[in-house]
Formats: structure tokens, sequence, C-alpha cells
């Protein structure tokens, strides 16, 4: 991999079960979450500059490319960290559908964060780039660990769980669009007082042995909300379960839904029908496991493999 220039794949998450335990006193949620890296993804490219600007283009005109996108704030983040002055070009290939609950804008943050270390020739390591990337979103750390995955506190505490193989999956992002404050605020969850620890190791445990009751133990507590605010979407999810999915379900607390089907069969011949759907994107896609997953970062990975 050349330092001049090189390209990143990064991919989209899905949430296998999403549970909002309350409100913090500082507005933030807490949450308990099973995420899941798919093949879906973006593709960054690199490039070394000879000043100390840091430019970001795209080929899509639906996502700023000034300061306010990850990207940027990812790549300040480390020079302001490290204190440097260096600068980069970085393109965006965007595949990965803008507020559909797929993670898209944390993936971004946490390959930034990869693929500028290696540009810089920064020695760091996982937890540091995880405790910048904890600042900068709250699915950013998962992006540093991969494959199936338990999230607790705010998502930011990550440990890596028992993988769960989904080979035959679809994607569908209706034209409807509900972004994260909006599906926050609809669920209007209470203030968290005081959380016992038998609750929190029930839930954990619960979580922990996922793969033993997958795919039919999966849930997502913003799906009523949403559906409420955004009947489209749930027709989209109906949409799948009527195609032969075994199980659908709201991805994260976006506008995207997918289902998990038993046979490739049944899931080409559910692209054929929801295809009609003209309005709506469809993304045939599958698990990706954390070895797989870091592999696909190829030199980048080296902070990852250090304590």
């Amino acid at each position: 991999m050349s330092k001049d220039a090189f390209t990143l794949p990064s991919f989209a998450k899905i949430n296998w079960r999403l549970h909002v335990l309350g409100r913090r006193a500082d507005g933030l949620h807490e949450i308990r979450t099973v995420f899941q890296t798919i093949t879906l993804h973006d593709k960054l490219t690199f490039a070394a500059r000879d000043d100390d600007r840091l430019l970001l283009t795209s080929d899509s005109t639906d996502i700023p490319i000034d300061e306010s996108n990850l990207i940027v704030r990812a790549a300040v983040a480390l020079r302001n960290k490290r204190g440097i002055k260096s600068g980069a070009s970085i393109h965006l290939e965007k595949n990965i559908p803008v507020e559909g609950g797929l993670g898209g804008g944390s993936s971004n943050a946490a390959i930034a964060l990869l693929g500028l270390a290696y540009l810089w020739e920064i020695e760091t390591s996982k937890q540091e780039l995880e405790e910048i990337g904890a600042i900068l979103g709250a699915d950013v750390p998962f992006f540093l660990t991969g494959g199936t995955a338990l999230g607790t506190g705010l998502g930011t505490e990550v440990r890596p769980g028992n993988e769960v193989i989904a080979e035959h999956m679809l994607i569908v992002k209706p034209q409807a669009k509900v972004s994260t404050a909006e599906a926050y605020k609809a669920l209007n969850c209470p203030a968290l007082t005081k959380v016992e620890s038998d609750i929190i190791l029930s839930i954990s445990c619960a979580d922990g042995q996922f793969t033993d009751s997958y795919p039919d133990a999966l849930h997502n507590d913003f799906e009523p909300v949403v559906f409420h605010l955004k009947p489209e979407i749930e027709r989209a999810h109906d949409a799948l379960l009527q195609q032969g999915a075994r199980n659908a379900l709201l991805a994260g607390s976006g506008s995207s839904v997918f289902g998990v089907f038993d046979k490739r069969e049944a899931q080409e011949r559910a692209i054929e029908t929801l295809k009609k759907k003209r309005e709506w994107r469809i993304f045939p896609c599958s698990t990706l496991s954390r070895t797989a997953y870091l592999a696909a970062l190829g030199a980048c990975v080296v902070p990852l493999e250090r304590a």
C-alpha cells in the first residue's frame, strides 16, 4: 500500500438488537446493542499534500464537504491530539445511504482516523483512536472493532461478541428520512436515575448469547416510533417479510430496514420484486466478520493490533 495515495473501504453496520435504557442528566442516552458490520460500503481515498490543507471531495451531493463532515472533524481531532499540521486530500465515494441508520458517517470517521494515521506516519493505538472516536460520535468506536460486537453505555463501550453469519440480506432505503435526533425525541425516554446491576447484567448476558437465538431475536426500540413517524418505512419492512425474509428490522435509529433471507434464490426474487418500487433503493449485502473487516483495512490495521 503506497503512502502517497491509497483507498480504504468504509463499511456500514446494522444493529441486531437495540435497547434504549433511558436519558442521562446530560441529555444523552444509555443503550445496549448488538452491532454488526455488513459488506455495503463507501470508499475513502487518501492522498498526501505539500501544504496543511484538509480537502474533502465526494461524488455525492447529499453530504457536506466542509468542517461539519465527520471525516474532516476526525482529521482535525487527530491533528490537534498529536500537535501536527500535516494536510491531506480525501475523496469519498458514497454508497451507504445518508440518514439510513447504517452508521455511514461514523464509519467514515473511523476509517479517516486509521487512514490518516497511516498517511501521516503516526504511531497510535486502538485505545487512543477509540478515545478520539467517542468524542466524534457514539458509533465511531465500534468501527475500530468490526464484526459482531456488544455496545453499552452511549454505545462507545464496545467488546467483541460471537460472530453472526447472514449471507443473504437486503437493505431497503425508502425516500422517507428520520434523523437520529428526531427518533430519540419521538421515543421520549424517561430520565435514567439508577439502573440496577442485575438488570444491566441480564441484558448484557442476553445480548452476549444473541447467536443462540439468531435470527428470531431481532429487536429495535426505535421501530414503533419511527414507523409511526414515517409509515413508508414500515411498508418497506413489511414488504421484505412479504417477499420471503425470515425476519426484518429497522436499521439503527434511521430510515432503512434490512431483511434476512435463508437462501440466495429467495433474496434474488425479492430484489426483482422490490426494485419495481423505483423510489426505494435496494442493497444486497451480507454480514462481514471481524477477521474479514480487519483484513480489508490492510496496513492501516496496525494501530488496532496495539492495546
